[in-house]
């Protein structure tokens, strides 16, 4: 078993510009030198991934409601 070594915490960007998937993407270049940050790399991408899913269905609910508001006067 080789040694852990420190990697640059510029893998962060990567879940952060593709999410969960950037996520499991930098687990899995990480894992093998840096286990804490290919751990924080995949909690990060999902963190974002709910965030993402939240803001969305609160967006599409206001979306909606002004939809319904919208009305042509005659």
């Amino acid at each position: 078993m080789h040694p852990e070594r420190q990697r640059s915490l510029w893998w962060i960007l990567l879940p952060n510009f593709f999410a969960i998937i950037g996520g499991v993407l930098a687990y899995l270049i990480l894992k093998n030198d840096d286990p804490r940050l290919a751990k924080f790399c995949v909690q990060f991408g999902m963190l974002l991934t709910v965030i993402q899913i939240v803001a969305f269905l609160i967006l599409g609910a206001q979306l909606a409601e002004i939809n319904q508001n919208f009305g042509v006067n005659i």
